[in-house]
């Protein structure tokens, strides 16, 4: 589904291009995985941070109070700044290596995320935890449309120019999938305001966001796209100071790697105890 090639040029793009504040959407994902680490009532001896495209996401988390050693993973344009340079696709951290490892924002663009995942499980210490964010599927819904419906005025029609993103309750199923065990997922948006779409995309771009997708090449744009597409985003989706709206779906997960010790589902029948006296109701059998 994504082009890998094209995936590296637009990370190494963004690497060279990079200015403060343009991961701004990476640490806020980073603050909220530290957050929910500091909630976990253990300490982590060896943990490693995937992708990160900077030193914050590792600082960070090497700042928790619960967490001795991080190891920074990176790709192949952080060489000598990362502690580990390896692919997202394989990722060849070995087995039973951590007891903690962390992926803000970097899985999304795998061609095989479940693999990926279970890479990742593979990699954990039993009894290891895995915290990491996906970006949602209202993630860029306003760009979307405005770039569908313009597209559709200018050229009279119009080819998909945005990745797809993850659904809650699919990444939910991959972490089952992959063998976690105690998953959890849940889902918060984050609105920016910009002074244009191209500002938007001036943001994207530095991310290293721009689509990856390696179906047939899109139909070139029209020169009258791109003022077509400002004034769309700016009639569908600005506020009243004439600011535009742009919807960031931040999913998060955590699993821990199976182990004896872990809490487990009680079997069928096992209850020794009736719902209905809890609730102080009376219990009747459902006719079919």
């Amino acid at each position: 589904m994504f082009d890998q090639h094209q995936n590296n040029l637009r990370q190494a793009r963004a690497k060279n291009i990079f200015q403060d504040g343009n991961d701004f959407l990476m640490r806020e994902a980073v603050d909220d995985i530290a957050e929910r680490l500091g909630a976990v009532n253990r300490n982590f001896e060896n943990a490693a941070v995937l992708f990160g495209g900077s030193a914050y996401a590792a600082d960070t988390i090497n700042n928790s109070p619960n967490v001795e050693n991080v190891v920074r993973v990176e790709r192949s344009q952080f060489l000598g700044k990362a502690d580990k340079v390896t692919s997202p696709q394989v990722l060849s951290l070995g087995p039973d290596s951590f007891d903690l490892i962390i992926a803000p924002i970097c899985l999304h663009w795998s061609n095989d995320l479940p693999g990926t995942l279970i890479q990742i499980k593979q990699s954990l210490k039993p009894d290891g935890l895995f915290l990491g964010c996906l970006p949602g599927p209202d993630t860029l819904m306003e760009l979307r449309q405005a770039m569908l419906t313009a597209e559709s005025e200018v050229s009279h029609g119009a080819a998909n120019r945005i990745d797809p993103f993850t659904d809650i309750r699919d990444a939910g199923a991959l972490l089952q999938r992959a063998g976690f065990a105690l998953p959890v997922v849940d889902q918060e948006a984050v609105t920016v305001r910009y002074d244009t779409v191209f500002h938007l995309v001036r943001d994207l771009r530095a991310f290293g966001a721009t689509s990856h997708l390696a179906a047939s090449p899109s139909p070139r744009l029209k020169r009258t796209f791109l003022p077509k597409l400002a004034d769309t985003y700016a009639d569908l989706f600005s506020d009243e100071d004439g600011r535009i709206r742009a919807t960031f779906s931040l999913i998060s997960l955590s699993g821990w790697s199976p182990h004896e010790s872990q809490q487990k589902p009680l079997k069928p029948g096992s209850a020794k105890s009736r719902l209905a006296e809890a609730l102080n109701v009376d219990e009747f059998t459902l006719k079919n």
